[in-house]
């Protein structure tokens, strides 16, 4: 499905990012894996170089970049060594992300910063750096993991700083899928359904962890996006179940990390 594309995902060396990267490796792509974590985090699993390891241990082909997203040099650099590398890039994953869900008296201004910084400021920088390459392709993708723009006052109190930075990744989507429609190049955003059982989720949020589903499905809804025809799929907001329910998906229990117990509902999903 994927054979011989070469996909640059941002944030890869745990949870969603990493799910993605191994299953668009199993479908013939080849990953770059661009991200901040080089060395093991003393909670936290996984680097860019253990999954680069997991990818090749599929026998595919993989190459990871020490990368921060907040500084655009290092952005430029990355892309620019993406291509003496590989040749060409086919497929964008803005993934990279920062939160913290706090009311404004408890969010810091570095807190705020970071937010904007990792994901509406990331994601701008590294699309607009990408956008030279993918243009070159025969299917051209996008895919920012980000919220359906849905703009009630609950979804913006107790969480404003998060939500504007996400929202910003939000309102890319929607602005430059219909800029870069004529160049053929898709422009879409993911979101899962239900809260995802990423390292993340189990630090800041245990009390749903155990009602989260695998990050698996985000990857498998991924996949089902990129491989549309990139001129023909472009502008949506996507919901993970609701994406693989189109591809005809019926029973999502074996996502669930506990069948039996009901799915938490993920934020900005009503």
């Amino acid at each position: 499905m994927l054979e011989n594309k070469v996909v640059f995902i941002t944030g890869a060396s745990r949870g969603i990012g990493r799910a993605m990267a191994l299953t668009f490796a199993k479908h013939g792509a080849n990953i770059v894996i661009a991200s901040k974590t080089a060395d093991p985090h003393p909670t936290l699993p996984g680097t860019i170089y253990t999954v680069v390891e997991e990818i090749e241990a599929l026998g595919a082909k993989a190459f990871g970049i020490q990368m921060d997203i907040r500084d655009e040099t290092q952005v430029a650099t990355a892309i620019d060594k993406t291509i003496e590398h590989c040749g060409k890039i086919d497929i964008l994953v803005n993934n990279a992300g920062a939160i913290q869900l706090a009311p404004i008296s408890e969010t810091s201004i570095k807190a705020y910063d970071l937010m904007q910084d990792v994901n509406a400021r990331g994601a701008f920088i590294t699309t607009q750096a990408c956008i030279p390459h993918l243009i070159k392709s025969d299917n051209p993708h996008i895919l920012n993991i980000s919220p359906p723009l849905n703009m009630k006052a609950k979804w913006l109190k107790n969480r404003l700083a998060y939500t504007i930075s996400k929202y910003g990744v939000s309102m890319c989507t929607l602005g430059l899928a219909e800029e870069l429609k004529a160049k053929g190049i898709a422009v879409n955003s993911l979101w899962p359904k239900t809260t995802i059982a990423t390292s993340a989720v189990k630090v800041h949020f245990p009390k749903v962890y155990a009602a989260s589903r695998e990050p698996q499905i985000m990857a498998d809804a991924a996949l089902a996006i990129v491989t549309q025809n990139s001129k023909q799929c472009t502008g949506h907001f996507f919901l993970d179940e609701d994406i693989l329910s189109q591809q005809g998906a019926k029973d999502f229990s074996s996502y669930s990390q506990h069948p039996e117990i009901p799915s938490f509902p993920d934020l900005y999903v009503d």
